[in-house]
């Protein structure tokens, strides 16, 4: 991704959240009428293979199809990084996965957390605007569990 592609994406994820969050200040009261927010991010499926998007997909994804036809899809989006790690940092953080201490390759879940506690995200912003949020499904930018003294095995007593 060129860094023009990058710099429209900021920018559209910021203009995007300020508008947000001013919407959702006004209307803190009616917090039921913010409307619900799925963003899919999957490995390996490309934009031909959601049934919505392409008639002649080979793989039928009619829930998928339900989500596209029933609210807004966003279809041009961009990666910083062609694994899953940095390119999950980058979609929740809105910084280059370079910033953090991941030079190359994927975090498993007992890996240090690359997303600092004090680091804001997508989902911070959201809580801030009344949402509730949730990560499902594989998550790879490690859990930060604390290991023995001899660092071979999780002590799953601390966090």
């Amino acid at each position: 991704m060129n860094y023009r592609s990058s710099l429209r994406l900021f920018c559209f994820l910021y203009l995007g959240l300020i508008a947000f969050r001013s919407s959702a200040q006004s209307n803190s009261i009616r917090k039921s009428n913010h409307p619900n927010i799925i963003y899919i991010l999957a490995d390996d499926l490309g934009y031909g293979d959601v049934s919505a998007f392409n008639k002649n997909s080979k793989i039928h994804t009619k829930h998928i199809d339900a989500l596209a036809s029933n609210g807004m899809s966003f279809i041009d989006a961009h990666t910083n990084s062609a694994v899953c790690s940095p390119t999950r940092y980058g979609v929740l953080t809105g910084r280059y996965a370079w910033r953090t201490h991941l030079q190359n390759g994927v975090l498993w879940s007992y890996d240090s957390m690359l997303i600092d506690n004090n680091r804001a995200t997508v989902a911070s912003l959201l809580k801030q605007g009344g949402y509730q949020t949730a990560c499902i499904g594989k998550w790879h930018l490690g859990l930060g569990w604390q290991k023995d003294s001899d660092n071979n095995k999780v002590d799953f007593t601390k966090k």
